[in-house]
């Protein structure tokens, strides 16, 4: 089980405006900024603040883009990410629908990030 993930980005001020925008629908939201150039997004949990996503400003030439999906529990939160980011600045990189290629109840959209990165947001609904 992962416990958090975190990707270098270009332009760290664009990428936390998109992010703070695209992750609002997700009810993700950007939670702290420890040092200049790192911000961590997540939930409060019971346990205080929980950052699982962090940014990180690039200090070195990007090697490859990254792929991350959050988990989410209905369909309509899959639509509401999807236009979020497009309003965000994000680049369309499939449009929310049915992914039964991956399994049946696979509902997903993918953005791509300012710097690239694919973006998804996930429900895994049952068949019914």
């Amino acid at each position: 089980m992962l416990d958090h993930v975190g990707i270098e980005v270009s332009d760290f001020e664009r990428s936390k405006a998109f992010y703070e925008q695209a992750l609002e629908p997700l009810g993700i939201g950007l939670l702290m900024e420890p040092v200049e150039g790192a911000a961590g997004f997540g939930k409060d949990t019971e346990h205080g603040p929980m950052p699982f996503f962090w940014i990180y400003a690039r200090e070195r030439p990007a090697v490859s883009g990254a792929h991350v999906a959050f988990g989410v529990r209905t369909a309509e939160q899959v639509d509401a990410f999807h236009a979020a980011a497009l309003a965000a600045g994000g680049s369309d990189n499939g449009a929310p629908g049915p992914r039964p290629i991956y399994h049946p109840g696979y509902y997903g959209a993918f953005i791509l990030d300012p710097d690239g990165n694919n973006v998804e947001a996930v429900c895994h609904r049952a068949q019914g």
